[in-house]
């Protein structure tokens, strides 16, 4: 292939390279609302058209989508419905169950406009923090995409509250995209992706590339927006880790027209966006799930410096003895994190034994039975 070649078939491809086979793409509250809370569906029904685009090219599809909350607060808002003194957690669940019927809904219209169709997927943590259930989700969605339906998941805020939620839909597309081997994860909020500063300020520059391994903390704004939970540090962190499974992450901006074709080279146009380059190796399916179990973690022990050390080399299992504390209460087989000296979390595994057991075993050393076995135990920062 020629050098002319080579530059069109990149461009065919846009971003990517090669275009990619699967890709989820979540769509943040800040996309899909108006300013009063309201539901944009001018804005719904032009990303839906996009995805039909990608549809029709051979893409297969995940849509992960926020707005239930804000869609339901929109419809009490117009109908001039007050909730007296009802709680914050209350509202969610009452909001989410209004606004959660009416995405779906206009979603199925939309697609069904292309004539596809697409269903619906709640998620919970409950439902991902055993293995069982994760791979119940997982047949369930990829049965899907072999009959061509496009899964649209959420959160299920009508009973997902407090510790059982997670930090937004950012982490959950995180998971999806990990759970059905992706092999691109698009976020869309409303700028155009990872900034050195406030984007509202003159000197704030996109960063345009995250290298496969680099930590770009000190150089990246956390802007938070009115109406999703999570900041770009949410975004930044689980993007982070999903391109160390070996899959490429983008942030671009759900506002800009006709954004998800263009950054697939299906349609001409600027593409702005943060690029992840995914990491070369791959970890296995039970060390990609155990990669996310930070978001249901039972438990967590902390660990001395020696086996830090140790663990961030690769390949060793966490032994008692580098135990320095535990907290939670866990049992054999559920999954826990590790913390080094500084409170960093640096792993996630699934326990050999109950946090009871791991109580009694801090320290010693005649225990040469791991707490958590390399086999089960997911480094961050390293490819597995």
């Amino acid at each position: 292939m020629n050098g002319t070649e080579s530059a069109a078939a990149a461009g065919a491809a846009g971003i990517f390279g090669v275009r990619p086979a699967r890709v989820v793409v979540k769509v943040g509250s800040n996309v899909l609302s108006r300013p009063d809370g309201s539901l944009d569906v001018t804005r719904m029904s032009a990303i839906v058209d996009q995805l039909a685009t990608l549809h029709a090219a051979g893409v297969e599809l995940v849509l992960i989508s926020s707005g239930a909350v804000a869609s339901g607060r929109g419809e009490f808002r117009r109908r001039g419905i007050s909730l007296g003194s009802l709680d914050e957690v209350s509202s969610r669940q009452l909001f989410s169950a209004v606004g959660q019927a009416r995405l779906i809904n206009r979603y199925y219209e939309f697609f069904r406009d292309h004539s596809i169709i697409c269903g619906q997927v709640l998620a919970t943590k409950e439902n991902l923090a055993t293995r069982r259930h994760y791979l119940n989700q997982k047949h369930c969605m990829g049965v899907m995409l072999g009959a061509g339906i496009i899964p649209v998941v959420n959160e299920n805020d009508t009973v997902s509250v407090t510790e059982l939620m997670f930090t937004d839909n950012d982490e959950l597309s995180g998971l999806i995209a990990s759970m059905m081997d992706a092999d691109a994860l698009i976020i869309l909020s409303n700028i155009d992706g990872l900034y050195t500063c406030d984007p509202a300020l003159p000197e704030a520059r996109l960063i345009e590339r995250v290298s496969s391994g680099e930590n770009a903390d000190a150089r990246i704004s956390d802007k938070r927006s009115s109406l999703g939970r999570g900041g770009m540090s949410t975004k930044y962190r689980i993007a982070r880790r999903v391109a160390g499974e070996g899959i490429a992450v983008v942030i671009a901006n759900g506002k800009r027209d006709n954004i998800l074709t263009s950054l697939l080279g299906l349609t001409p146009g600027p593409a702005p966006a943060t690029v992840f380059e995914p990491a070369e190796r791959e970890p296995s399916s039970l060390k990609r799930w155990i990669a996310h179990g930070e978001s249901f973690a039972k438990g967590s022990v902390a660990v001395n410096e020696g086996a830090a050390e140790a663990l961030l080399r690769g390949g060793a299992s966490l032994l008692p003895v580098g135990v320095t504390d535990v907290e939670g209460q866990f049992e054999a087989g559920d999954i826990i994190t590790v913390a080094a000296p500084s409170g960093e979390i640096i792993a996630c595994g699934r326990a050999a034994i109950s946090s009871a057991a791991a109580a009694r075993a801090i320290g010693r050393k005649r225990n040469g039975s791991p707490l958590i076995h390399a086999d089960y135990l997911y480094v961050y920062g390293r490819a597995e």
